[in-house]
């Protein structure tokens, strides 16, 4: 998983109930002497539509292996988020190889403006009201990456104050 990961991840727990979505399945076809070698490769975000979201790529023979072992990687890899009043708490940019992902806060009602394998992560994750723009490669894998990338360098205004060691009266009183 990406190395900013380490200090937000949390331990499943039974109180928190994960809903898994299906990003993409792609078919690697290995060519060999005897034929060919199909193979399949899934990514799967799972969150729990409050905060948490993790992300997971399983590869397999079949089909439902694949997507099963994306579940359990997923559910390994997962990661606290700082959502606030539904949407993210400013704009963020964030690159992961080829994929870069832009998003910025929404008021509320606005909804979760955003392409396929991003929507699929900030839905996840609980976020509501977002807009968000993706250049660069349309690959799944990467921009799934990106996009957790992006939301793991999100801070809040509490955090922060308490890394500068400031109070949080003054930083609402100026």
């Amino acid at each position: 998983m990406l190395k900013l990961a380490q200090n937000k991840r949390i331990n499943v727990t039974a109180d928190i109930e994960l809903k898994d979505r299906l990003v993409a399945v792609q078919r690697v076809v290995k060519v060999t002497k005897g034929g060919r070698a199909f193979r399949f490769s899934a990514i799967v975000v799972v969150g729990d539509e409050k905060s948490i979201v993790g992300i997971g790529l399983g590869k397999s023979k079949d089909v439902a292996t694949s997507i099963q072992k994306a579940i359990e990687a997923a559910k390994k890899n997962l990661v606290r988020l700082p959502i606030i009043k539904g949407t993210i708490p400013h704009d963020q940019t964030a690159k992961y190889k080829g994929a870069i992902v832009l998003m910025k806060p929404a008021s509320s009602g606005t909804g979760v403006k955003a392409g396929g394998a991003m929507r699929a992560v900030l839905e996840s994750a609980g976020v509501k009201d977002v807009l968000a723009k993706s250049k660069g490669s349309a690959n799944p894998h990467n921009l799934v990456k990106a996009t957790l990338k992006a939301l793991l360098e999100l801070r809040d205004a509490r955090t922060v104050a308490m890394q500068r060691g400031v109070k949080m009266e003054k930083v609402f009183n100026g």
